[in-house]
């Protein structure tokens, strides 16, 4: 494993967005950030694959401006081998805490890093 600074870089930046209103609720900007092959294990144990996380994520916590948003706190990366980066972070979103994984790879069709998978773990109150 090495340190992809520019990699890393870009695979938090795309990650950030992820968190946002503006993407969440656009099928359009989500779409462009997601691996075709993506699957997410969510903080309630339910698998999403790609499809069902397009269709569900502007009604998903997060998506409302005036709502609650995703707070997230130490957020890092490594990349794994060449054009693949795992992050890990945390998140506060409406009181409940998670850890958070992902995966991004680089597409080989010049679209640049998308989110190949993401998994959050809840994290017991106390």
């Amino acid at each position: 494993m090495s340190t992809d600074a520019e990699g890393v870089a870009e695979a938090v930046a795309r990650e950030m967005e992820l968190m946002g209103p503006g993407v969440r609720t656009s099928r359009v900007l989500t779409d462009r950030l997601l691996d075709p092959e993506f699957v997410e294990v969510g903080a309630s144990g339910r698998r999403w694959d790609r499809e069902a996380m397009l269709a569900a994520l502007p009604d998903l916590e997060g998506g409302a401006e005036d709502g609650p948003q995703y707070e997230p706190a130490g957020m890092t990366g490594v990349e794994l081998a060449p054009g693949v980066v795992h992050l890990t972070y945390e998140t506060v979103i409406d009181g409940r805490r998670a850890r958070r994984s992902s995966i991004w790879r680089k597409a080989g069709d010049g679209t640049g890093w998308r989110m190949y998978y993401h998994q959050a773990t809840p994290v017991p109150g106390g």
